[in-house]
């Protein structure tokens, strides 16, 4: 049995490269031990089969932002049930067309952004990416969120047209925002700087109680017809 040695060394006299280029091999999924992928350039070998991918290239692993159809009842970020348990390589969407591939560092440092309240359910990102990080924090108020709200009860007088521009919600007025119905008891909003809780307020000031909320469309980026529970990366230079 020969001496244990690092993986990115091994593979460095396998394809004859530099131990950079090696590393570069082993984190973008490119390597086997003993048939099962290792993307950690210091895990140990020895005996171990070590196989490189023949499709191998030596490029830059972007960080991964992924979309999720969050289900209602799970939490965004913090709770005992986050949404960060979903993201499994189990749970990817059969019809991600990113052309992303996937890999195990994909799923860890994922921070959820844009909130969105616990019994909600919809479009939910979570990014290990810095500039989409700042994009969906710093400037969220100034995204347009997308959302279907299926409500009960009787809408009051002029009660549409209010609920695009004339109500306050906790103590502020609120900016105009387009609201239309999609069927008999599903209303549509497109707003901007929404807070959790808001459209809940904003419906029961009318006369309409809410009885679910769905949000499928964050700035460019719509959860389409991907079911709850399962997520798509969000492909690179794709932007909200």
């Amino acid at each position: 049995m020969s001496d244990p040695v690092r993986l990115a060394r091994r593979v460095a006299e396998l394809a004859r490269c530099s131990r950079n280029e090696a590393e570069q091999y082993v984190q973008g999924g490119w390597v086997k031990v003993d048939g099962r992928v290792v993307e950690a350039p210091n895990h140990m070998v020895s005996s171990e089969a070590v196989e490189i991918d023949p499709a191998a290239q030596l490029q830059a692993n972007e960080p991964a932002t992924v979309l999720l159809h969050k289900p209602a009842g799970v939490d965004v970020a913090t709770g005992a049930n986050p949404a960060l348990a979903l993201v499994t390589p189990a749970t990817r969407w059969s019809q991600d067309a990113s052309g992303v591939r996937l890999l195990q560092q994909h799923f860890q440092r994922l921070v959820a952004l844009a909130p969105l309240e616990r019994e909600a359910s919809g479009l939910v990102v979570l990014s290990q990416d810095r500039r989409v990080r700042r994009r969906l924090v710093e400037d969220m108020d100034a995204i347009e969120q997308e959302f279907v709200v299926e409500v009960d009860g009787a809408l009051d007088p002029w009660g549409l047209g209010r609920l695009g521009h004339g109500l306050a919600y906790e103590g502020r007025a609120l900016a105009p925002c387009k609201v239309s119905w999609q069927n008999e008891t599903r209303l549509r909003f497109a707003i901007k700087g929404v807070r959790p809780g808001q459209l809940r307020d904003m419906c029961a000031q009318v006369g309409l109680q809410v009885l679910s909320i769905r949000r499928i469309r964050i700035g460019r980026i719509a959860l389409a017809k991907m079911p709850a529970g399962n997520w798509r990366y969000l492909p690179v230079g794709e932007k909200f």
